[in-house]
């Protein structure tokens, strides 16, 4: 029987579209199950108190230069030269994330997530604009209207709020944040502890 591996999620983190590329290799070996959890990354931050790195450690001589440093390093290990930084960032993302809950309820999730990465970390489009989100949505093959309108359903941003409100109850303070079964593991370096999870 396969484990899951749940993943919380928000667009607007650059490190949650790198992580996402890189999974599958490890979800081949291990026959994980992958759980994404469309959750709000802004009301994570203001439950918890957290800030964004760029805010956080301003003030810290080297850190973000090192942090630079190490995402050029994983960029290069999982060769996801793809990526590039959204020119419009921070990108408001509860637009893009009530989407994801629409996406989800339609079966329709990971078409869904592949468009909506490669519109804010590959083509750096501005993804708050509910034109460019139609426009996006429609080239990926997807109904980007009917998207948008579903993401002004009560219920869907209910369930938003909902998955954001449990993943601060779990522990949750930033994203890209894992589960497998109740260990948590935050930020991209902790793949090889994801997959002894996995296989131990």
């Amino acid at each position: 029987m396969s484990k899951e591996l749940e993943l919380i999620f928000d667009f607007g983190s650059p490190n949650a579209y790198l992580i996402y590329k890189a999974l599958p290799p490890l979800l081949e070996r291990t026959q994980a199950t992958l759980t994404v959890v469309p959750c709000l990354l802004g009301g994570i931050f203001k439950s918890t108190g957290n800030q964004p790195p760029m805010m956080a450690f301003n003030g810290v001589a080297g850190k973000l230069e090192y942090d630079q440093l190490e995402m050029q390093r994983f960029i290069a290990k999982y060769d996801l030269h793809k990526f590039s930084f959204n020119p419009h960032f921070p990108v408001n993302t509860l637009l893009l994330m009530r989407g994801a809950i629409a996406a989800q309820n339609q079966g329709i999730l990971e078409a869904y997530l592949e468009a909506g990465l490669a519109s804010m970390w590959e083509q750096g489009l501005k993804m708050d604009d509910p034109e460019v989100f139609v426009e996006t949505m429609n080239a990926a093959g997807l109904d980007g209207q009917s998207l948008l309108e579903s993401t002004a359903d009560p219920a869907v941003k209910a369930k938003l709020v909902e998955n954001t409100a449990a993943a601060v109850e779990r522990g949750c303070f930033g994203i890209p944040t894992f589960y497998v079964g109740d260990e948590m593991f935050f930020g991209k370096e902790r793949l090889p502890q994801i997959e002894e999870a996995l296989t131990g």
